[in-house]
């Protein structure tokens, strides 16, 4: 093992690229890209410089934050937000959710007949489809599900391949759907769906934490995953991250949880950390031996997604739906609850951090199901 791969080193580098990309967001122009996406960006370019290793390269920060990490970052930052949210965006949310997953469908099935993906990926050309449509509809938990089912985690170089082109697709979709907003709300205003009190409680920038917030935070963060690991072993059909969402959803009503301070500062840095994670899944160099199989895979998703952007941009633009709302809906859709908060984060709509994340559990839920249709009905 070289010195870049050591956890340790690892950990600390994906720190200062979070320190990094918070101290140019303060800058004007970078300030534009905001800091979820800086984060994005820098760990993909010093991943592929070889600062640090690769996510693909299977290291153990990653798959700690993969696993553990980044929903105890949706855990802590959900305790902050308040369900009366749900009164004005979650209709909408849901509305443009349930568009975007059936553009999704709608995009799968225009690259499966455009691409033809079966001349180059033979018997594994279903399993792959039902892989990308589970994982834009609800995130990347049902992308594995169906690839473990379909044994293509067996066929190591289709499987990075696929990996690496969802996570490359995804990030540059990620951005798109950060910027996109702010300019469409120039060219074609819409209203945005603020609760009444959401411009006097913008997201918090800065707060204190003290010992007793930490722990208490931390404690109940352990707690809760630890629960939920216990309810999904006993009814495994309920995804684990949505059992997470319902505990903090309770525990967040509760007037002891609502004055805890820190869990803006802490839940959003666990979240960019796992942004990191996903910058360094970006990995253009397992790409280059992949020739044709590469090629094939990037014109089959990049026309499955902008299918899907078409379908829920256009449906939300037809309906007047703010700008904004749909932005976290497709990243519910395309990166499921993490990607969701971070956005409703970074587009500063504290009103749509419950929203994104409760239709991102759904999707969860409902992902894998519309993955194991697809891929049995091209089968």
């Amino acid at each position: 093992m070289t010195w870049t791969q050591d956890p340790l080193y690892v950990s600390g580098m994906l720190c200062v690229i979070v320190l990094l990309a918070v101290w140019l967001a303060k800058f004007k122009g970078w300030k534009t890209l905001g800091t979820p996406i800086l984060v994005i960006l820098i760990a993909a370019l010093l991943a592929n410089a070889g600062v640090i290793p690769t996510a693909t390269s299977g290291n153990p920060v990653y798959t700690g934050i993969f696993l553990y990490l980044a929903p105890m970052g949706i855990f802590i930052a959900l305790l902050e937000v308040d369900l009366k949210s749900l009164k004005k965006a979650g209709a909408s949310m849901l509305f443009m959710f349930g568009v975007g997953g059936l553009g999704t469908i709608i995009g799968v099935l225009v690259a499966w007949f455009l691409v033809n993906p079966a001349a180059q990926l033979g018997d594994m050309a279903n399993a792959v489809a039902g892989m990308y449509t589970g994982t834009y509809i609800g995130g990347s938990i049902n992308f594995n599900a169906i690839a473990l089912s379909y044994h293509v985690n067996e066929n190591v170089d289709l499987y990075a391949a696929t990996t690496v082109v969802d996570s490359l697709v995804g990030t540059v979709w990620i951005i798109a759907t950060l910027i996109a907003p702010k300019y469409l709300q120039v060219l074609f205003p819409r209203e945005k769906l603020l609760p009444v009190a959401a411009e006097s409680q913008p997201i918090k920038n800065e707060e204190s934490i003290s010992i007793a917030s930490l722990s208490t935070i931390l404690g109940l963060a352990f707690l809760a995953m630890a629960v939920s690991k216990f309810v999904f072993e006993l009814f495994p059909q309920i995804p684990e991250i949505l059992i997470l969402t319902t505990l903090a959803l309770i525990l967040a009503q509760m007037p002891l949880i609502k004055n805890l301070s820190g869990t803006h500062t802490l839940g959003f840095f666990l979240i960019l950390l796992f942004l990191a994670a996903i910058g360094a899944l970006c990995d253009l160099s397992t790409l280059k031996g992949l020739g044709d199989l590469a090629g094939i895979l990037f014109l089959f998703v990049g026309i499955l997604v902008l299918v899907h952007g078409a379908v829920i941009f256009g449906i939300g633009a037809l309906f007047k739906v703010d700008w904004d709302v749909i932005a976290v809906a497709s990243q519910a859709n395309v990166g499921g609850n993490t990607t969701a908060l971070a956005s409703a984060e970074s587009l500063n709509r504290p009103d749509l951090l419950i929203p994104g994340v409760l239709v991102g559990s759904l999707g969860n839920a409902l992902g894998t199901y519309a993955g194991f249709f697809i891929a049995g009905m091209l089968g």
